[in-house]
């Protein structure tokens, strides 16, 4: 039990700070016999914590495991269940009663006592003992007081920790001295008496050796104190001559402290005059300008390159004089405020000189360009101004410097160069497109039709009516549509001619090369333009030294005014004037005063070729979506950007007023009442538009609009033959909608538009349904009364008579079915089929050649509406023996037949 409390104290009450007292082992009452200890434990601090622990063993090894704790001062009442005789069993009251029992009575007892203890030495509350031997209640405590030593007023459980806290393991160091000890006495455990008189002697042995080194060393002291009274006596002589030795130099010190004085003035008169040698070389090398550069800045030839090298090197160090940073004082002296105002001077003067020789140049520039626009009036081509940008490149240093030094200068010199330049290519870019819509009307410079000259209000609006009639391929004139009706396409050709004769531009006028040609020259407008932009561009950005590349807040063309006062850090939007953002807003301001009349003429240019073709605006959005889309690319907020995404914008605005103005052009067409439809003419010129549009927009940006387009007019398409089926007289419904519907179905599967899928099925299946629509229509008249019989005999089965039994009704008996066969014999059929045949030639129309595809139909139709019959006779008529007087051989003879003669 010792070992177990020896271990159980290790492993773990000592970790927690813990003390074991007692320990018992026990295990539960009435159950199964699962050994377990009861420890009664005191914590190491204070105050002292009472505890009594459950320690049971883990069932994965030989070691124990803490499970259960109770304070003792919730222990109510020790039961030890009899008092007389010896019993294991105890109960303790905790929250509730737990019975153990002991695995012998000795254990319990010495247990319980420990508890008794405990009891009286820490709790107030007293715990109640029942069934406890009062003999050995009462044994306990005067075995703890002869335990105590006398004069001491201990209690016995005081006495009991006391003892206990006196024991104090021992060391390794202390262990090994031990074993060394009794291994040299052998007898030590055997005889411990001898032991203990050997260690006696050794230790009055050790004393006398102790007394005898103290009487030796007296000697040795007595000499050590002779010697220090000699050297007390040696120090004092020396003390004395120190001080004479003091007296000898107290003057020289005085001389010295003079000589240290006087050092110290000479070195600070000599770090004065290194400061101020250094504050003349600072204002010397810095405010000094050489000679060479102001002879540069006040006579330096500004024409030649070496010479505005020198005046660029020279206003460098001009600006670098200026602009250095004086340190504190330095404004204070008359010289550096003598210097720095010849700076002002020289810079001022300079200034003045370079803007008047930059404005002399700009002047020249445009009479030099003036005198090469006629090369360029009979050409498509825009002059070259990279000589004139090569030539003032050379001055952008001095720009730049003019920018840092004189802004009003450098802000006058823009605006007159924006004055000049804007002059200049307003002629350049008139011309020019002088020159596109002269090459695009076909006619002579002297004699254009379009708005070059000034005419009447009345001719123009002529003009435009003329011109702007014209909705492309698909309408034809829009003042002869109104008063036309529909015609087949013989009449239509007739019509044209008539058209001719009016003297009104049609769409039959303009064919395939008229539309390329405008192509190649709009989009050699565009790629002339482009270039020019962009190279301006670039040489505003470098010769002003604008920043192209700066992140700033958009601001379109459209919302900046022209900036007539040339005051460049003002901008107006709105009216209201406001802060420029950026260098970049500089840049576009600029492109807008120079080109303020290329978005003009691009919108006179536009219209003009709408008035010629409106189809023309489909080129032109074509190439204006792409031109934008490569400007974008580069700038999205460039002035070449916006102005061609506002022109792109008039652009989509005449191509759709183009779609709706052919769809209202279908709202508004009428037909003939004389002559057969046929296939209308918006179906055919839908066909031609669609191949126009896929050849134009084949890989454009801008696919999305004409698919909008598209859906836009096959719905118009729809809705319009739909109403012109409904309203003719001379054609049947069923033909005009299923021709018209199969054209503009083998049209779409020919151009094979993704978007319009959908509407290609549904053309298919309209197409399918007036064509058998028409076919049981058509065949209803060639055997008239038998299908009247048989209808009148189907009516009488889905009134719930009896197949079998209809023959006896008087109306449908077989005499008078017999009376009804009788009536068409074969060769009444093959004539019925006949007419009908040149009924159905007489309907359909040759431009779409769906008669063999009608007739067939109707041929299948026919066979099967005879073996309907025949079933309906075998049904109803059972062992009659009542037969059609033809076959379906016979029918599919009289077909080929017919087929064949016509």
């Amino acid at each position: 039990m010792t070992a177990i409390k020896h271990a159980l104290q290790r492993d773990i009450f000592t970790p927690n700070d813990e003390r074991l007292l007692s320990i018992v082992n026990v295990c539960k009452a009435g159950k199964k016999k699962r050994n377990c200890f009861l420890c009664a434990t005191v914590t190491t601090e204070r105050p002292v914590q009472v505890n009594v622990v459950k320690v049971k063993k883990s069932d994965k090894g030989d070691f124990y495991k803490r499970q259960t704790a109770w304070a003792l001062r919730d222990l109510a009442v020790v039961d030890a269940k009899d008092a007389v005789k010896e019993n294991p069993e105890f109960d303790l009251h905790f929250d509730k009663v737990y019975k153990w029992v002991a695995s012998s009575a000795v254990e319990k007892n010495t247990f319980i006592s420990c508890i008794w203890k405990l009891n009286q030495r820490y709790l107030r509350k007293k715990i109640d003992f029942i069934n406890v031997s009062s003999q050995l209640l009462e044994e306990l405590p005067k075995v703890a007081e002869e335990s105590v030593p006398s004069g001491e007023n201990q209690s016995v459980a005081g006495g009991d920790e006391e003892a206990v806290d006196e024991y104090q393991e021992l060391n390794a160091r202390e262990e090994q001295d031990i074993e060394i000890m009794m291994e040299g006495c052998e007898y030590a455990i055997s005889n411990a008496e001898a032991f203990a008189e050997k260690l006696s002697r050794e230790l009055q042995v050790l004393d006398g050796a102790n007394i005898q080194s103290i009487m030796a060393s007296e000697k040795q002291v007595n000499i050590l104190m002779k010697l220090l009274d000699e050297a007390l006596k040696e120090v004092d002589q020396i003390e004395l001559k120190l001080s004479s030795y003091e007296e000898m130099l107290q003057s020289v010190k005085e001389q010295m402290d003079q000589i240290s004085e006087s050092n110290h003035l000479i070195h600070l008169s000599n770090t004065n005059n290194v400061k101020l040698l250094s504050e003349i070389e600072f204002l010397v090398n810095h405010m000094d300008l050489a000679k060479g550069h102001i002879k540069a800045l006040q006579e330096g030839d500004l024409t030649s390159s070496r010479g505005i090298e020198a005046c660029t090197n020279a206003a460098d160090a001009l600006l670098q004089c200026m602009n250095v940073a004086l340190r504190p004082g330095h404004d204070m002296l008359h010289a550096v405020k003598q210097q720095q105002q010849r700076f002002s001077d020289l810079r001022e003067q300079f200034a003045r000189r370079l803007a008047s020789h930059l404005n002399s140049v700009f002047v020249q520039q445009g009479h030099d360009q003036s005198s090469t626009l006629a090369q360029h009036s009979v050409e498509l081509t825009l002059p070259n101004h990279h000589p004139f940008h090569r030539d003032l490149l050379r001055y952008a240093k001095l720009m730049e410097w003019l920018k840092n030094t004189d802004y009003g200068k450098y802000e006058g010199l823009t605006k007159n160069y924006m004055d000049y330049l804007s002059r200049l290519y307003e002629r350049e870019i008139k011309d020019f497109f002088e020159v596109a819509k002269i090459k695009m009307t076909g006619t002579t410079k002297e004699g254009k039709k379009f708005a070059t000259l000034p005419r009447k209000e009345s001719a123009v609006k002529q003009e435009t009516e003329s011109l702007h009639g014209s909705s492309g391929k698909l309408t034809g004139s829009t003042s002869s549509l109104n008063k036309l009706s529909v015609q087949s396409s013989g009449n239509r050709r007739s019509q044209s001619s008539s058209l001719l004769d009016m003297g009104n531009m049609s769409a039959s006028d303009l064919d395939v090369a008229d539309r390329t040609k405008f192509d190649k020259i709009f989009e050699q407008v565009l790629s002339e333009l482009e270039p020019l932009c962009l190279a301006e561009q670039d040489f505003i950005s470098k010769f002003f030294k604008l920043q192209q590349h700066q992140s700033i807040s958009g601001t379109t063309t459209n919302e900046t005014e022209e900036m007539d006062g040339g005051n460049l850090s003002r901008s107006y939007v709105s009216g209201v004037p406001q802060p420029v953002s950026s260098e970049k807003d500089m840049i576009r301001q600029m492109m807008t005063k120079i080109f303020r009349c290329i978005e003009p003429e691009l919108n006179n240019l536009i219209a003009l070729g709408d008035k010629i073709d409106s189809f023309n605006s489909l080129y032109m959005l074509v190439k204006m979506s792409h031109h934008v889309w490569t400007a974008q690319n580069v700038d999205p907020a460039s002035f070449l950007s916006t102005t061609l995404g506002n022109v792109l914008v008039t652009v989509k605005r005449n191509f759709d007023k183009c779609i709706s103005n052919q769809m209202k052009q279908m709202d508004e067409v009428k037909i003939s009442k004389k002559s057969k439809v046929g296939i209308l003419p918006f179906v055919a010129e839908f066909e031609e538009f669609a191949a126009l549009a896929e050849s134009i927009f084949k890989n454009a940006e801008r696919r999305g609009d004409l698919d909008k387009a598209y859906i836009k007019l096959i719905r118009a398409v729809f809705i319009s033959v739909e109403k012109v089926a409904n309203e003719s007289q001379k054609t049947p419904r069923d033909v005009v909608m299923m021709e018209n519907f199969h054209h503009i179905f083998a049209t779409l599967s020919r151009l094979k538009i993704s978007c319009l899928e959908a509407e290609k099925k549904e053309a298919k299946l309209k197409y399918t349904e007036h064509l058998q629509s028409y076919v049981v229509y058509s065949l209803g008249q060639p055997l008239e009364k038998l299908n009247h019989f048989f209808e009148g005999v189907e009516a009488r089965v889905a009134q719930g008579i009896r197949e079998e039994e209809v023959s006896y009704q008087l109306a449908f008996n077989k005499q008078e079915l017999r009376k009804v066969i009788k009536e068409y014999p074969g060769k009444e059929v093959k004539k019925g089929l006949d007419n009908l045949y040149k009924k159905v030639d007489k309907h359909l129309c040759e431009e779409e050649n769906l008669l063999q595809v009608v007739w067939h139909s109707m041929q299948d139709e026919f066979i099967r509406q005879y073996k309907h019959f025949e079933g309906l006779i075998a049904r109803c008529y059972p062992g009659s023996g009542i037969t059609m007087e033809f076959t379906i051989q016979d029918i599919l003879d009289y077909c080929s037949s017919i087929a064949q003669s016509h």
